[in-house]
């Protein structure tokens, strides 16, 4: 073994992108590339009755107009968010209408403008109450688990209980607003179709683009070099590259799609608003006796999906009695999609807040009332947990953030018009693998490749498979080169669910591990294409586990509450995790405090609002979407327990990518209570709600 893994080694791509020559999406050069730009849906519900495309054709420069009535034909999708321009339906507002192709960027936006539509518009409605009328319960949430779960007598144990919480919490719309926004260039040649794309998986696109256009996979090439964020947005193929496959092939000429970022929130998924009302019931000494989580969310009425938030009810703490249940609205939004810790961040937010709540209730300090409530087993499947560390992480975390010193009186300090307080919330996330397939090669010059379709999103992965792969071949990190985000590699999933690293590592580990057995069997130099060895872990990383794999941490805050303005500062946050082995300490930190950084939007600035007159969202691009910016984080600071976990995978890893958001807002909101006294329900805990908070505590 080398040691690279676990060390911070820099990004191997850092200097290509700060010297900005690591080319995205829309910066590959091909000679007549056009570009597109789509018309949005003028209405929130109807049909289209007419485009009047005469006046964006005598734009100079304007190539084409795509519409229903003349686009190319497609395959039924599974995903019917990707049936653009074959039918006059409109299902939402921002819904894509046709599509202008012109010379430049600046001419088919020009064109697009110029675009007639006329519409039979239809009663819309897009409001959610947990009331609503076609409130339903599905058959299950996202990622397959069951909408409802139920052990013992939940009602009955609540009513039975010494201290009780019965309370709502309200998380609103949120947007992923990566970087890039969504782009792709396409090219047909010779009946083969090339893609550029942004996206966290470029096998998944082929797939798509294989049964949309009726072609064999292997006529297809999409290629994901650098991908500038993504959240979850990118998790699957979205309008943009359609559009640009489409363009393409009714031009007969090279064409990207680069959407426009006050269009993303109508196409590209959100996190979907979640009421959520949560009972617990606990015994006179804090032991959890009854637990009942209960969500209320939106989806589309063309695809169903069904934000998992009452989930990690499920893991979290033991209660004999409990009961988790999903119920969804389809109204007339734009579809829901993924975002970072799907489930996980609202759920937690509403679960941690809960608690929080039931310990004042108590007069029990918050801390001690979630170790209090450590469950041996997984409560929901009774099955073992491969290894948790949350007590440790809740102990050393207080321990770094000076938690013994806290007076647990809400409103305590004070200085001039600020109220100091602090607040602490659990954190949890899956542990997830996929299979995957990898080569590696030793070469003549004493170099080795390692190949592989991964997905780089802005996470250093290039950098941490090198690391595993030059470990399993116990050669210096510099001898191993990495090639990844082509569906021309080997075969592997996309980047989500925290599992891209579990799942490729596996792949690239068993990869480079069979090469040096091979090489230490092979006599003398290598032959001039060099020797390989190919893995395929499909039947170990997909064969399941009788344990519950999870990852865990723990979220301190402190903050300063305004009572002038109302405005609350974060003057410092602080997160512990145990999420297996650790395999770059540097891309690791980054990891955690990104996630840190996005919780703490969550808590204060973002948030949307779905116009119930105009139905769209009120909050479309970042002059009014406020993501925190460097002057919003104070101090921040990520660190780790050393977690041995040998039922993983050969590294030993957890997902990170996620888990830094989870108990973010909660931990924050926590302390907004803790300094003022005041308990507020509903994200983001703007000013406006703050002195409205205030004011109503001292009347």
């Amino acid at each position: 073994m080398t040691g690279s893994v676990g060390a911070p080694a820099e990004r191997r791509e850092g200097r290509e992108k700060v010297g900005g020559t690591a080319r995205y999406a829309g910066e590959f050069p091909s000679p007549g590339r056009a570009q597109a730009w789509p018309v949005p849906a003028g209405v929130a519900r109807g049909r289209v009755t007419g485009v009047d495309t005469a006046a964006a054709l005598a734009v100079p420069g304007v190539i084409a107009v795509l519409t229903h009535e003349n686009a190319p034909r497609l395959a039924e999708p599974d995903d019917p968010t990707l049936a653009l321009l074959q039918n006059p339906r409109v299902p939402h507002r921002g819904w894509f209408v046709a599509l202008v192709v012109a010379e430049t960027l600046e001419v088919a936006r020009a064109g697009a403008a110029a675009v007639r539509v006329t519409y039979d518009a239809e009663e819309h409605d897009v409001t959610l109450t947990a009331s609503h009328p076609g409130v339903y319960v599905p058959e299950e949430a996202n990622g397959g688990h069951p909408a409802v779960r139920e052990q013992g007598d939940p009602d009955g144990a609540f009513g039975s209980s010494t201290a009780r919480v019965d309370v709502a919490y309200r998380v609103p719309p949120l947007h992923n607003h990566p970087m890039e926004p969504h782009t792709s260039t396409a090219r047909w040649e010779d009946g083969r179709l090339t893609v550029h794309t942004s996206s966290q998986g470029t096998g998944a696109v082929r797939a798509v683009l294989a049964g949309l256009f009726g072609l064999p996979e292997e006529r297809i090439v999409v290629t994901a070099e650098h991908v500038g964020g993504g959240f979850g947005s990118k998790g699957t193929p979205r309008p943009d590259v359609v559009l640009a496959a489409m363009a393409a092939r009714e031009t007969g000429r090279p064409v990207t799609v680069a959407l426009p970022r006050r269009f993303l929130p109508a196409v590209v998924g959100h996190r979907a608003p979640t009421l959520h009302r949560l009972r617990l019931g606990a015994d006179g000494d804090g032991r959890l006796v009854s637990l009942t989580h209960e969500v209320t969310t939106h989806t589309s009425r063309i695809k169903e999906f069904v934000e998992q938030a009452a989930v990690p009810a499920r893991v979290m703490y033991a209660a004999p009695h409990s009961r988790t249940v999903h119920r969804v609205a389809a109204l007339d939004v734009p579809s829901p999609s993924w975002m970072r810790a799907p489930g996980e961040a609202p759920g937690m937010y509403a679960l941690e807040s809960a608690l929080d709540e039931l310990a004042t209730e108590l007069g029990m300090d918050p801390v001690e009332l979630r170790v209090r409530n450590e469950p041996d087993v997984e409560p929901d499947s009774g099955r073992p947990f491969s290894s948790r560390q949350l007590v440790e992480c809740l102990r050393e975390g207080a321990r770094r953030f000076g938690w013994a010193g806290r007076d647990p009186r809400p409103g305590a300090r004070r200085e001039g018009p600020l109220l100091l307080g602090t607040g602490v919330a659990a954190a949890t996330y899956p542990v997830l693998v996929g299979p995957s397939t990898a080569t590696a090669r030793a070469l003549p010059d004493g170099s080795f490749l390692v190949r592989i379709n991964a997905t780089d999103i802005g996470t250093g992965a290039r950098t941490v498979l090198a690391q595993v792969g030059a470990d399993a071949l116990g050669v210096p990190l510099e001898r191993v080169r990495i090639e990844v985000g082509s569906t021309e590699l080997p075969s592997a999933p996309l980047a989500g669910g925290s599992s891209g690293t579990a799942s490729w590592g596996w792949a690239v580990h068993d990869a480079c591990a069979g090469l040096a057995r091979r090489s230490a069997g092979h006599a003398g130099p290598l032959p001039r294409q060099g020797l390989e060895f190919r893995a395929d872990t499909t039947g170990a990383a997909d064969a399941g586990s009788d344990c519950a794999r999870h990852a865990f941490g723990a979220h301190f805050a402190e903050v300063a509450v305004d009572t002038v303005t109302g405005e609350v500062r974060v003057g410092r946050l602080l997160g512990v995790y145990a999420a297996g082995r650790i395999l770059n300490a540097r891309t690791a930190r980054s990891q955690f405090v990104g996630g840190m950084t996005m919780g703490l939007g969550m808590a204060l600035t973002e948030g949307s609002t779905m116009d119930a007159a105009f139905g769209d969202f009120t909050e479309s691009d970042l002059a009014s979407y406020h993501v925190p910016v460097h002057a919003d984080v104070a101090g921040i600071e990520a660190h780790w327990l050393d977690e041995e976990d040998a039922r993983l995978n050969p590294m030993g890893s957890k997902g990170i990518g996620e888990i830094g958001i989870v108990g973010t807002a909660a931990a924050i909101g926590n302390a907004v209570h803790h300094a003022t006294g005041v308990r507020l329900r509903e994200l983001p805990l703007t000013p406006d709600r703050v002195l409205t908070g205030l004011l109503d505590r001292r009347t």
